[in-house]
C-alpha cells in the first residue's frame, strides 16, 4: 500500500505469489470476526490515535474522495470484535503478557525464591543474562495491506483469516528462522473484498541471548 498527495489517495499493491511456492503451508489459528462495523466516530478516534490530523478522516465536506474514509491501518480495529483476541488481556483470566516472564501464564509457587548469584554461571555473577522473547511465541515480522476500496462509514465488515505460505532462513545467532503467513480478509455486507491484509511472523529455533 503506497499513501501519496493528501494521504487520502492508496494505491494498493498486489501480493506477490511468486516466492516460496514450494513450501506447504502452516495450520494456521483460524480468526473470524463476523460483525465489526465501520462508524465515523470510530474513524475518528482511531485517527486521533495515531496523531493524523488529515480531515478526509474527520470532515465529510474534506474528504476529496467523496466522504469520510478510514485511515490505513484501521481494519487492524476489528480485533476490539473478536471475543478471543489472543493479543488483548481477557477480563479475569491470566494473560500472558501480565507476567515478569516471556510468557506471563506460568506464575511461579508462592514459596519460589529467586535465583542466587551462586546459582549463576561465572560469566553472569554480578549481571544475569536476558534472553529475547523470539522463542517464547515469535515475533511479528511485517505486515501488508492491500486495499481494494476505501473502507466507510456504514460498512459492515467481517475478517476471515487463514494461514498462507512459510518459508525458512539460517541466522547465526538464532539458528532457524520459521517465517509463516497470516492472510486475513475483509469484506463488506454485500460480500465484496475490501482489504486484504498479510502477516508475516517468526520463530526462532534457538534463544537468543543478548
Amino acid at each position: 500500500m503506497v499513501r501519496s498527495g493528501n494521504g487520502c489517495d492508496m494505491v494498493a499493491n498486489g501480493i506477490d505469489q511468486s516466492e516460496h511456492t514450494d513450501l506447504d503451508p502452516l495450520e494456521g489459528l483460524i480468526v473470524s470476526v463476523e460483525r465489526f462495523p465501520v462508524e465515523a466516530g470510530h474513524i475518528m478516534m482511531f485517527a486521533r490515535s495515531i496523531g493524523d490530523p488529515n480531515q478526509c478522516y474527520y470532515d465529510d465536506g474534506s474528504a476529496e474522495s467523496g466522504g469520510v474514509i478510514a485511515p490505513p491501518t484501521f481494519v487492524q480495529a476489528s480485533a476490539q470484535f473478536d471475543p478471543v483476541y489472543p493479543l488483548r488481556p481477557q477480563i479475569g483470566q491470566v494473560w500472558f503478557g501480565s507476567g515478569s516472564t516471556p510468557s506471563g501464564l506460568t506464575k511461579p509457587a508462592p514459596d519460589a525464591e529467586p535465583a542466587g548469584a551462586d546459582e549463576l554461571p561465572d560469566e553472569g555473577k554480578g549481571a544475569e543474562k536476558k534472553s529475547s522473547g523470539a522463542a517464547a511465541g515469535g515475533l511479528h515480522a511485517e505486515q501488508h495491506y492491500t486495499y481494494h476500496r476505501h473502507p466507510k462509514p456504514g460498512d459492515v465488515l467481517s475478517a476471515t483469516s487463514f494461514p498462507g505460505k512459510t518459508w525458512q532462513k539460517h541466522s547465526k545467532r538464532a539458528g532457524k528462522l520459521m517465517f509463516s503467513e497470516s492472510i486475513t480478509e475483509y469484506r463488506d455486507q454485500g460480500g465484496e473484498l475490501v482489504v486484504t491484509a498479510r502477516g508475516v511472523g517468526v520463530r526462532t529455533e534457538k534463544v537468543i541471548e543478548t
